[in-house]
């Protein structure tokens, strides 16, 4: 009963954790979509800058961005809720991952597709939207889901900048109860509860577009 007890309490953090986690894909998803794309693009010295860009956010250690934004922003008169600095932080971070899918799916297409885009009239953008993009989302899938739960995961690092998430309640009642090993492998146990979900649907999701990725070119 104590155990339950225990992940009943860390649990009263989830809305925090959720919180986090779908601000954060607000950041991740269009910055992956915008700068895989610009990498696939753009070429010499434009390709450096976006390159640049992403592997700033991609290689920075989460936990250092979170300090660097909490504390560094409101020098410049930039004050952000905890919530915001925290998803900002991680999900800047796991989309400059999703970039890498973006640009790798795009890039394993058959280029003939763009030049019979073209022959028909097509624009380069067109093509992208209406060929390439569709297509590259199957490829791009497992990643962003992957990416999703690694979101997820990454919200255990808020609770440093004072958000009451899992991880934070997990420490506030070990300060209350020396009790490490029941606490924390509760925390482990709540991450478990709301990661797996997501792994299933992101199983059912791969199947599904690729299922219509096969009807497509049967067709």
């Amino acid at each position: 009963m104590e155990f339950l007890t225990t992940l009943g309490s860390i649990f009263e953090g989830l809305r925090i954790t959720a919180l986090v986690t779908a601000c954060g894909m607000l950041y991740a998803v269009p910055f992956a979509l915008v700068f895989g794309v610009l990498q696939y693009f753009t070429r010499g010295a434009a390709h450096t800058a976006v390159t640049a860009i992403i592997e700033f956010w991609r290689s920075s250690p989460v936990i250092i961005l979170l300090f660097m934004l909490y504390y560094t922003l409101p020098n410049f008169g930039i004050v952000l809720s905890s919530v915001a600095v925290g998803a900002m932080a991680l999900g800047l971070n796991i989309g400059g991952y999703g970039s890498q899918a973006v640009r790798a799916a795009l890039q394993s297409l058959d280029r003939g597709q763009v030049e019979a885009g073209r022959a028909l009239g097509m624009k380069r953008m067109q093509i992208l939207v209406a060929i390439e993009l569709p297509q590259a989302f199957a490829a791009m899938t497992p990643t962003f889901v992957n990416q999703f739960i690694q979101l997820v995961k990454g919200t255990a690092l808020v609770s440093l900048i004072a958000l009451t998430d899992m991880t934070f309640r997990a420490k506030q009642i070990s300060q209350l109860e020396y009790a490490p090993a029941r606490i924390y492998t509760a925390l482990l146990v709540a991450y478990f509860i709301v990661c797996y979900p997501a792994t299933i649907f992101g199983r059912w999701l791969e199947r599904r577009v690729s299922a219509g990725q096969r009807g497509n070119r049967e067709f």
